[in-house]
């Protein structure tokens, strides 16, 4: 295994993102049925991202996944717990983790799984907003 120098701000970041920000970071708010639905019936720009808090994936996606959702007011991000909402993976037919949907209103306009670079997942949400 590689040591990881923390005199390297590359280091420190990548350690801050694998091992904290996947314990403090929380993009957009819990999945909730009634809210989705509320969401769509309004038109919104929806990103429905489905997660573990073990999965290295999801935590290479959660920077951009923050980012856009403080750079696009328009945009509406709900977090479905890839380990604990089985009934919510079933209802959108996923069956990994790292998965997001994009949304306009009722209308999927996109999904990706296992993508972690900024500029595919950008491109993605693009296309519901």
């Amino acid at each position: 295994m590689p040591k990881m120098s923390f005199a390297n701000p590359r280091s420190m970041l990548a350690a801050a993102i694998l091992f904290v920000l996947p314990l403090t970071a929380e993009a957009g708010q819990s999945y909730d049925a009634k809210a989705f639905a509320a969401a769509q019936e309004t038109g919104k720009s929806i990103l429905v991202d489905v997660a573990a808090p073990w999965c290295p994936t999801c935590a290479k996606q959660k920077p951009t996944v923050l980012g856009l959702e403080t750079s696009q007011p328009k945009l509406v991000v709900f977090d479905v717990d890839f380990d604990s909402a089985k009934d919510v993976l079933k209802q959108f037919r996923v069956t990994a983790q790292s998965t997001l949907i994009m949304f306009k209103g009722k209308t999927e306009v996109g999904r990706s799984t296992g993508e972690t670079d900024p500029a595919a997942i950008t491109a993605l949400v693009a296309k519901g907003l």
